[in-house]
């Protein structure tokens, strides 16, 4: 039996779940706004590929805040409609900084969901994110290649 003290509480509730699953949906559509705006002004020869992939990555984005708003709906929330900030430079790489440290905030966020909605039985939601899961790795891996740095590390799910 797990040490009471080590072991994690069961403090989620569907309303947290929702009010949860609406700070990632605003975290959504920051990143949908950032590879819209990014795509289009990485400018230079070495950028040109990582440009075409920001704007399938934006496409991607637009479809995990679908679903994120589908299970908003779902769990009787009504899913938010307001952004978190989206950082602008004039530098490509500072651009492909802020989108790897959201990338990588956004992983360590739907680890932890994935473990809140298997606590709720909430299994289909958790599958969801699952395969939104694996998009995001993809797009963290896409951008550290694009940096010419290893893929950073979010952390495991607390």
């Amino acid at each position: 039996m797990p040490d009471q003290a080590t072991a994690p509480s069961s403090t989620i509730t569907r309303e947290k779940l929702v009010d949860l699953l609406n700070e990632d949906l605003s975290r959504e559509y920051q990143a949908i706004i950032a590879y819209v705006v990014y795509s289009q002004v990485l400018k230079g020869a070495q950028y040109m590929n990582i440009a075409d992939e920001l704007a399938v990555h934006a496409t991607e984005e637009l479809a995990h805040a679908i679903a994120l708003a589908n299970h908003i709906d779902y769990l009787g929330g009504m899913p938010s409609v307001t952004p978190k900030p989206v950082k602008t430079s004039e530098k490509a790489e500072d651009m492909l900084r802020f989108d790897l440290e959201n990338e990588k905030q956004t992983i360590a966020n739907y680890r932890r969901r994935i473990r809140q909605c298997d606590e709720l039985n909430e299994f289909a939601i958790g599958e969801s994110i699952r395969e939104i899961l694996m998009q995001e790795q993809d797009h963290l891996i896409a951008l550290a290649t694009a940096l010419g740095v290893d893929p950073p590390n979010p952390g495991i799910a607390d």
